[in-house]
């Protein structure tokens, strides 16, 4: 059984991986798309919106509505990749134990 100096360090080493995970996720990124690739967002693992790129000929001034559309569900996309990018990561420091809040 684990002595209380014992559960101390291993939750400071805890900590530190998962202080590396976040610093490393900061760094890698997903694209989402829409529109067939219309428009695309480029996420890193934080969740941030780190790019956003419209093909010139799907921009229509009578038609903005479906711009924000696409836009919305490529920046979605991204989003929810990111989610399933950092619960990987994360779900190696925790042995696949879901913990809530972790991600």
């Amino acid at each position: 059984m684990l002595n209380m100096g014992d559960l101390m360090k291993h939750a400071q080493q805890f900590q530190e991986k998962m202080a590396t995970i976040q610093e490393e996720l900061a760094t890698r990124t997903v694209t989402g798309t829409s529109g067939g690739g219309m428009v695309t967002a480029t996420v890193n693992g934080r969740g941030e919106l780190v790019g956003l790129a419209i093909e010139p000929e799907i921009v229509n001034a009578d038609d903005v509505g479906m711009l924000q559309d696409l836009v919305l569900a490529a920046v979605n996309d991204g989003l929810r990749k990111a989610k399933e990018l950092a619960r990987g990561e994360m779900s190696k420091l925790t042995g696949g134990l879901n913990i809530p809040g972790m991600v």
